[in-house]
């Protein structure tokens, strides 16, 4: 897929994001939720799971020079552990009756 030229937005026809082309090369990525992103925190996030060829041929995200280094932030991060104990309860997914 060639390059967003400055100023003009694509909307992906799978994931439905918008990609706005900025000058520098450096694309912003505007998700449904939250804050705009980079290409390669969409690339983090969902287009790497993406399968068929077909569906790959329909991304607008597959050019790895476009989308530059993938770094572990624009992954999701791990949901934290919570403690219940403190709570006087037990935990999620224990049955004490059993």
């Amino acid at each position: 897929m060639a390059a967003i030229p400055p100023g003009e937005r694509r909307r992906c026809s799978l994931c439905q994001v918008e990609i706005q082309g900025m000058a520098g090369g450096v694309d912003l990525v505007h998700f449904s939720q939250g804050a705009p992103g980079t290409r390669a925190k969409l690339w983090a996030r969902v287009c790497q799971y993406l399968r068929s060829d077909e569906q790959k041929g329909q991304c607008l995200n597959q050019d790895q020079a476009l989308r530059g280094t993938v770094v572990q932030s624009d992954f999701y991060a791990e949901a934290p552990i919570v403690d219940f104990s403190s709570m006087g309860g037990e935990a999620p997914g224990t049955n004490p009756a059993a």
